[in-house]
């Protein structure tokens, strides 16, 4: 799609180019269209594609950008790729197993979804056959290696989706993952790749691997691109089954406070001693970290033994899991089992050894050590591992295809049976000029905040060429998308003026109820500041002087946003004569924030004159202590 010479292919970028009217949607698509052929083609040249768009096709969706831009559809002209499980009207469904193929009616809904935010899909990509797979080999249409190596795989399975955006061929492709399938790829290609958190973005018209676990995964160059895609993606679908519930979290960890980053104790690389390198070395680069504002944000590794989590990882493949990948296709399997590539269909036939019994015992089993994990994230904010232990060779899983298979599964498999969000990042190249990439892990509901860490981290490696030898990112690449951002739990701007800020006795109120500092700054000139008597602890009251008086101080102040789920209990301990009610800034905006009732200003001494509250104490403190002196 694009020359190795261009700008990278983002979604910013061509966004970008298309405001400031370098290129058009039609420009970008048409080497497209000059390729393309009948609808629904198979391309057995490429392993990377299944099908591709006709012209017809393609022209349609340009033709519905008409009257558009991208102040109106945030995915205005964005070429995107779509693995080939997930339905595209159009165009057939194999799941890389022709005797499989049908025509859908309907796109999947996240397709629809981002079609209808102007994205342009251009084909569906090759995969491990019925999703099963972390290889991206096992398909009658040709195995596709790294974008790095034709002698390594590409990462299964969603592999085509990962090598067409690391060539430069799309912005953005959608993959699945239960197991690991969007995040082994893109560490295998220098990508990003974000997996939601299970429920996080509906999966209807997706061929299930497991209904229960499923996710649709992004494949993208950075991790506001990621963001990007996922805003538009997420949200339930009315009528359809929940079966993970996610609760939306704040949209970023407290970068005041040093971020908890888990590390496992003894990390297994089945002898791959530079993938051990490199781990280290991305661990190193973390004391770097900066956060969204370019502030210093200390990291503090915790070290995390594995063992439960890796034994979950083992029940998703060796327990009665694999019964799932046989109910989505049974009919298909117990008529047409020799049309499946053998490997798989020597796993799903697995799920026969399974009954009732033993699908209850594995679910016992998995809730007794997810109960075994739950206190490790008491002491993290997420958790860093390999993306993957090794990169094999083809021939190394011709020669063991399941047992390379489940060594790239050792950081993957047990994140969706917990219910947990997770992004895995480039993290720059080896010595052999093939990529290594790490994974962040997160609780549930934390896909925004992981994004915003990923965008941080993506920034301490200004130089690293982006896919496949693409150009670097550039600041605008990774600059957050103020309007198209994930999901996250709804927050409170609150300004606090005394007793709350940083470092003074009640600042503990505010960080046991997960606020985070945005800004510290002043009011608007308009205010003035007392110090209240008989407080304990002593506090301030701030008033706001009337138009007609005279001119007020300018009072320093911190604002915090406040998880709106926990503002009824700070309310509940606000004293008298304090409330909330709004606060001017220094810019002009207004944001929520300590006031004080007339009445208790009564008999309160006027401190405006030294500019906020923490001056005020320490020159209190400070005429405590001459005095004790004397």
């Amino acid at each position: 799609m694009t020359s190795k010479a261009d700008s990278n292919f983002t979604i910013a970028g061509l966004l970008a180019a298309y405001r400031e009217g370098r290129t058009t949607p039609a420009e970008v698509l048409a080497p497209f269209i000059a390729a393309a052929g009948q609808a629904g083609a198979i391309a057995p040249a490429d392993p990377v594609f299944i099908s591709r768009a006709s012209e017809a096709q393609l022209r349609e969706q340009l033709a519905r950008l008409q009257g558009q831009s991208p102040d109106t559809l945030p995915l205005f002209g964005i070429p995107f790729a779509v693995k080939d499980n997930i339905d595209v009207a159009g165009l057939p469904t194999t799941a890389a197993c022709p005797a499989f193929s049908f025509n859908p009616e309907r796109s999947a809904t996240v397709v629809q979804r981002l079609l209808d935010a102007g994205a342009i899909v251009v084909g569906k990509t090759n995969l491990d056959q019925f999703a099963t797979g972390l290889v991206g080999a096992r398909s009658p249409y040709g195995a596709p290696s790294s974008a790095f190596s034709a002698e390594h795989v590409s990462g299964g399975s969603s592999s085509g989706s990962a090598v067409a955006v690391a060539r430069g061929e799309v912005c953005f492709s959608l993959g699945t993952d239960t197991a690991g399938s969007g995040r082994v790829p893109a560490g295998f290609n220098n990508l990003v790749g974000l997996k939601p958190t299970p429920g996080l973005a509906p999966t209807t018209g997706v061929l299930p691997a497991c209904l229960t676990l499923d996710c649709v995964s992004i494949f993208a160059l950075t991790a506001p691109d990621a963001a990007r895609v996922l805003a538009v993606m997420e949200g339930a679908e009315a009528g359809t089954p929940v079966f993970n519930p996610v609760t939306l979290q704040p949209p970023r960890w407290p970068s005041q406070k040093a971020l908890r980053v888990g590390v496992p104790t003894a990390p297994e690389f089945f002898g791959d001693e530079a993938y051990a390198y490199a781990f280290e070395q991305a661990k190193a680069l973390w004391s770097s970290l900066k956060d969204a504002e370019g502030r210093p944000w200390p990291v503090e590794f915790v070290p995390v033994d594995m063992t439960p989590f890796l034994a979950i990882a083992r029940l998703l493949y060796e327990g009665p899991w694999v019964a799932e990948r046989y109910a989505a296709i049974r009919g298909f399997i117990e008529k047409q089992a020799d049309e499946m590539n053998p490997v798989v269909r020597g796993i799903v036939e697995q799920a026969r050894q399974h009954d009732a019994a033993h699908a209850f015992d594995a679910l016992y089993r998995m809730k007794t050590l997810a109960a075994q994990t739950a206190p490790v994230w008491q002491g993290i904010d997420l958790l860093l591992v390999p993306t993957a232990p090794t990169h094999p060779t083809h021939a190394a899983v011709a020669a063991d295809p399941v047992g390379r298979n489940a060594q790239l599964g050792s950081y993957t498999n047990f994140v969706n049976l917990l219910g947990l969000a997770a992004l895995a990042l480039p993290a720059g190249l080896l010595p052999s000029g093939m990529p290594f990439g790490i994974t962040l892990i997160a609780p549930g509901g934390r896909d925004a905040a992981l994004a915003d860490v990923g965008t941080c981290w993506q920034r301490l490696l200004p130089s690293l060429p982006l896919g496949h030898h693409l150009a670097a990112a550039t600041e605008a690449d990774l600059a957050w998308p103020a309007k198209a951002t994930p999901a996250a739990e709804p927050e409170l701007l609150l300004a606090v003026v005394g007793a709350h800020l940083q470092g003074m006795p009640l600042h503990t109120q505010l960080t046991e109820r997960r606020a985070r500092l945005v800004q510290a700054t002043t009011t608007a000139p308009h205010y003035t500041l007392h110090a209240l008597p008989g407080t304990v602890p002593p506090k301030p009251g701030l008033a706001r002087v009337a138009p007609d008086a005279d001119p007020g101080h300018a009072i320093a102040l911190e604002v915090y946003a406040l998880p709106i789920s926990t503002v009824g209990s700070f309310l509940a301990l606000i004293p008298p004569p304090l409330g909330l009610g709004s606060v001017e800034l220094a810019d002009g905006s207004w944001v929520k924030g300590f006031i004080c009732e007339p009445a208790g200003l009564q008999g309160a001494d006027d401190i405006s004159h030294f500019g906020g509250w923490r001056a005020y104490m320490a020159d209190r403190l400070k005429n405590s202590t001459a005095q004790k002196a004397a």
